[in-house]
């Protein structure tokens, strides 16, 4: 287990000195997986509460997170939810590593029952969960993926790996092509299992799912329902007064100036059947004329 090696425009070390009683969080991660952006945005939110990242390896990951050493990880699934919690946040792609003179570099995705001639290497560490892999083993299996990439740089074999991991591991003389058909990877973010999470751990659920400030759960959000609940009082009341306020300044202007305008307008509708301009007195005078005649 390692120490994060994120550069100073990333690290939670960038937040202020934390004191002793400040609370902190640490934050596992496997290879492949970049928290960086949530990093970001963590210390954006939360800049009083550094937050520690810890490199781990796979096999490590589980094992931090249960004996404390992590309050929660970005691992790989599946994981043992008899004493972890896990929520999913992506699948990723599943790619083929080869030699750029390999044939496969000249499509753009293949099959795995393109592999059926290949010697595909399958390191001890690997990730995705094969029920039996592709290809023509190798008599022995690579102890990590970086032992397997300097095998296929050597022409030994091809290797399926998670696209993040092609691209942790690039090297100029290799490539990868989108691989169908085979198991993909899950990364989920874990923790120890409670009856609810703790508040660090909720403030960070709510960064990775994409929640806003206002409806993160959690220690932030706590804070705020007291600075919140006024304003929801505040607002019938400020509608009931534009409401009132208008019935009593221009409801009475508005129902006089509306009958008003319908006198007018039945005054002027008088007049035009009377084929003049004028107002009510010559439409009244006209019916006396009829009368006589």
């Amino acid at each position: 287990m390692t120490g994060s090696d994120v550069s100073p425009a990333e690290s939670p070390t960038d937040s202020p000195a934390a004191s002793p009683s400040t609370p902190a969080f640490r934050l596992a991660y496997v290879p492949g997986v970049t928290p960086a952006k949530w990093v970001r945005i963590w210390n954006e939110r939360l800049p009083d509460v550094p937050l520690t990242l810890l490199a781990v390896t796979p096999a490590e990951a589980f094992g931090a997170l249960r004996d404390g050493a992590a309050d929660a990880g970005l691992v790989r699934l599946p994981v043992d939810r008899d004493d972890l919690s896990a929520i999913p946040l992506y699948t990723e792609t599943t790619v083929v590593v080869v030699p750029k003179d390999h044939l496969f570099a000249e499509v753009e995705e293949i099959w795995a029952s393109d592999l059926a001639e290949e010697l595909v290497l399958h390191p001890l560490d690997d990730t995705l969960g094969w029920e039996q892999p592709p290809g023509r083993p190798a008599n022995e299996r690579p102890e990590t993926t970086a032992d397997a990439i300097d095998l296929v740089a050597a022409g030994v074999g091809v290797l399926a790996v998670p696209q993040s991991l092609a691209r942790l591991h690039h090297r100029k003389d290799l490539t990868y092509r989108t691989l169908n058909d085979v198991p993909q990877s899950r990364v989920a973010l874990s923790w120890p299992a409670a009856e609810e999470a703790p508040d660090l751990v909720e403030e960070f659920i709510g960064i990775v799912r994409g929640r806003t400030v206002n409806s993160t759960r959690g220690r932030r959000a706590e804070a705020q329902k007291g600075q919140k609940q006024p304003r929801k009082d505040q607002k019938p009341a400020r509608s009931g007064g534009a409401k009132q306020g208008g019935a009593k300044q221009g409801g009475g202007p508005k129902q006089g100036g509306t009958k008003g305008g319908a006198r007018t307008a039945g005054k002027g509708a008088t007049a035009r059947k009377g084929g003049t301009t004028g107002g009510a007195g010559r439409g009244k005078a006209a019916k006396p004329r009829r009368g006589r005649g």
